[in-house]
C-alpha cells in the first residue's frame, strides 16, 4: 500500500497547471500590441473605393446627356423612342411620360445618351424632324433631377418677366414649368415661362405665364395655343 501511495507523484506538467490555477486570483498585468492590417487587403479596399468613385457624376454632367423629346405622337412607346436615338449613339435610358390617371402618353419623353457629344449629335439629327406626322422637338433638359426629398417643392427656374406676356389657364395639375416652357417653345421663341404654385409646396395653382419679346409673338401665341390640348385638357391663353 505504501508503495502504491509513494508512486502517485504529481507529474511536472500537472504541477505547473496547478500552480497556474492557484495564482489565477492574482491580478495579472496585460499588454497589448497593435497589429497592422495586411497591406494587400488595404490596397484592395482602396482600389474598390477608387473604382466606385470614378463612376460618380455631377448632376450638371448628367443633365448635359439628358434630352427632352417633345411633340411626339401618342403611339410612340419607350422602346420606339430608344430605337430612334440608338442610331446616334448609346442610349442609357429612354422613357415616354404617361398620365398616371388616364394612362395616355403626355406626348413627350426623356432620353439619356452615354456622352454629351452623342446627345449633341442626336439633337442636330432629330430636332425638327417629323415623326408620325408631328414635328418633334429635341433639346438638352435645362434642369436635372437629383436624388432629393420629393415631398419638398423643387426650386423654380428664374422667371424673366416682360410686358409681352400671356396668361395660360386651365392647366392640368401635372403641368410643370418645364412642360409649359417646352410646349410653347415648340411653335416659336419665348423668353420665359412659369407655373404658379401654392406657396411652400409643389402643388400647381392651375395657371401660369409665358413671356415673349414682341407684341406680334404674343398675338401669335394666343392665336396658336388658345384651346389647344396640354396634358389631356384644353388650355386658355390670352394677353396678360
Amino acid at each position: 500500500m505504501a508503495t502504491t501511495i509513494s508512486s502517485l507523484v504529481t507529474p511536472p506538467a500537472l504541477h505547473r497547471r496547478c500552480r497556474s490555477a492557484a495564482s489565477a486570483s492574482t491580478p495579472a498585468s496585460l499588454s497589448f500590441r497593435a497589429v497592422a492590417a495586411p497591406r494587400a487587403r488595404s490596397r484592395g479596399v482602396a482600389l474598390r473605393v477608387a473604382a466606385s468613385s470614378a463612376v460618380l457624376e455631377a448632376p450638371e454632367q448628367v443633365a448635359a446627356r439628358k434630352l427632352y423629346v417633345g411633340n411626339i405622337p401618342r403611339t410612340v412607346t419607350s422602346d420606339e423612342l430608344r430605337s430612334m436615338f440608338a442610331e446616334h449613339g448609346t442610349v442609357e435610358r429612354a422613357e415616354v411620360m404617361y398620365d398616371k390617371y388616364t394612362g395616355r402618353s403626355r406626348r413627350f419623353g426623356f432620353v439619356t445618351m452615354s456622352t454629351p457629344e452623342e446627345a449633341t449629335a442626336a439633337i442636330e439629327s432629330l430636332n425638327g424632324t417629323e415623326v408620325g406626322g408631328r414635328t418633334i422637338k429635341v433639346n438638352v433638359t435645362e434642369s436635372f433631377l437629383p436624388n432629393i426629398d420629393r415631398s419638398a417643392p423643387e426650386p423654380e427656374p428664374v422667371f424673366v418677366d416682360s410686358q409681352y406676356k400671356v396668361y395660360v389657364g386651365n392647366l392640368a395639375k401635372t403641368v410643370t414649368t418645364e412642360v409649359l416652357r417646352n410646349f410653347f417653345s415648340e411653335k416659336g421663341q419665348i423668353l420665359s415661362a412659369t407655373v404658379s404654385r401654392v406657396p411652400g409646396t409643389s402643388k400647381s395653382k392651375g395657371y401660369g405665364f409665358v413671356t415673349f419679346s414682341s407684341e406680334e409673338e404674343v398675338e401669335a401665341a394666343v392665336a396658336t395655343f388658345n384651346n389647344m390640348e396640354l396634358e389631356g385638357q384644353p388650355i386658355r391663353v390670352n394677353k396678360a
